[in-house]
């Protein structure tokens, strides 16, 4: 009968176990052993990897590698054997250093999506006589530095749309609108100030809105997933029928999101700001502003002075409690690009989270629920006797 030698604690601990990674930054830890019981190890090694990885099915997966680093450790002032094994005894706490530097180019931040993800790790491995290696893991976070106060993300993005409208194929005016951002590089917390016109020159009543969106983007063996999500929004005024509207001042707070990432092969993070225009009964007008997410700025965009002041910014009709009104279905070459084929259409994501029907010209008589009468009592003056 074999008995093994049993090991009480073998864990990989950093120096600084919250820290957040940059590409050129060194990682330091050590490596702690414990035995139960004397203990011959010919060996503690290290493997740190940074690994992009996208699956969604046995076809489609594919890796890229951004760290890879092996090294054996050795204790300090701790005798060995000639074969560079160490005796380790019960009661001790014996302690491997190690420390490595991350590549100075692009690194992919740490990430975790729906069909893929960025992951840094260093393995330890124990090596004994007669042992399978024993192996413990302890994950790091990085995040790739994106300064946004380059020239080309602290210039403006603008943009403009117009379309004709019809009902029942009869020509029904137009709504156009233009829209401006002061930059497109924005940090975690940063207010985006979006200037913006609208026209409505249709027989309906609009609403002008706006809307942060993520795109996270997965390629594999020629083949690409997209996934979107609506991170946050605001809305406007409702506009008639021959009117206008203008924004100057209404703003959208970036929320805690992942930096963008853009240098991975594989994995692509990115992010848009989508002013749009609700219209019942047909598609949504929508323009699409792209904007960058960084790690570091060296300035602070202006934020809102006071709760009220945001509040009145962001007044607009009453709600009504009304059921959503039926929207045309997008044809095909308004939801797919050229380059990408999308896994859910831009305009149902920006319907899940509208609310309520946007035109007040759609009302419904609520249905009332009466409540049951009363209990009572019934009294009959010639038999003197209660009915119930």
């Amino acid at each position: 009968m074999v008995v093994f030698k049993k090991v009480k604690c073998f864990e990989v601990s950093f120096a600084d176990p919250q820290k957040v990674y940059c590409g050129g930054e060194k990682v330091t830890g050590k490596v702690l052993v414990e035995v139960a019981e004397v203990t011959r190890v010919t060996a503690v090694r290290v493997l740190a990897c940074g690994v992009a990885k996208v699956l969604w099915s046995q076809n489609c997966k594919q890796e890229m590698e951004y760290l890879r680093f092996e090294d054996t450790l050795q204790m300090e002032e701790q005798p060995t054997d000639s074969d560079g094994s160490v005796i380790m005894r019960p009661g001790n706490f014996y302690e491997y250093k190690f420390g490595f530097e991350l590549p100075q180019g692009p690194l992919g931040s740490s990430f975790k999506g729906k069909y893929g993800s960025v992951k840094y790790w260093v393995k330890a491995f124990l090596d004994r006589p007669s042992h399978p290696p024993q192996e413990a893991q302890k994950h790091f976070q990085v995040e790739d530095s994106v300064n946004v106060d380059t020239p080309d993300l602290m210039s403006p993005v603008s943009g403009k749309k117009y379309k004709k409208m019809t009902c029942m194929f009869i020509p029904d005016g137009h709504i156009s609108m233009s829209a401006c951002i002061n930059r497109k590089g924005f940090c975690e917390g940063e207010d985006i100030c979006i200037s913006a016109d609208f026209e409505n020159t249709c027989s309906r009543i609009v609403v002008p809105k706006a809307a942060i969106i993520s795109k996270h983007t997965y390629l594999a063996n020629g083949q690409t997933k997209v996934f979107t999500q609506k991170l946050c929004s605001v809305r406007g005024n409702h506009i008639i029928s021959g009117m206008t509207d203008s924004w100057r001042g209404k703003s959208i707070r970036v929320p805690k999101i992942k930096p963008s990432i853009l240098g991975c092969n594989i994995l692509r993070v990115e992010y848009s700001l989508l002013v749009y225009v609700s219209v019942p009964g047909a598609k949504k007008i929508i323009l699409n502003l792209p904007l960058v997410i960084g790690s570091s700025s060296s300035g602070m965009n202006s934020r809102t002075s006071s709760m009220a002041s945001q509040a009145s910014s962001e007044m607009s009709w009453i709600e009504l409690n009304i059921p959503g009104t039926p929207e045309a279905p997008p044809g095909y070459l308004d939801i797919v690009p050229e380059d990408h084929r999308l896994e859910s259409p831009t305009t149902p994501l920006l319907d899940d989270l509208d609310g309520a029907c946007d035109s007040p010209i759609f009302m419904y008589a609520p249905e009332f629920k009466y409540m049951p009468p009363p209990t009572y009592t019934e009294v009959d003056v010639n038999k003197n006797t209660c009915v119930q």
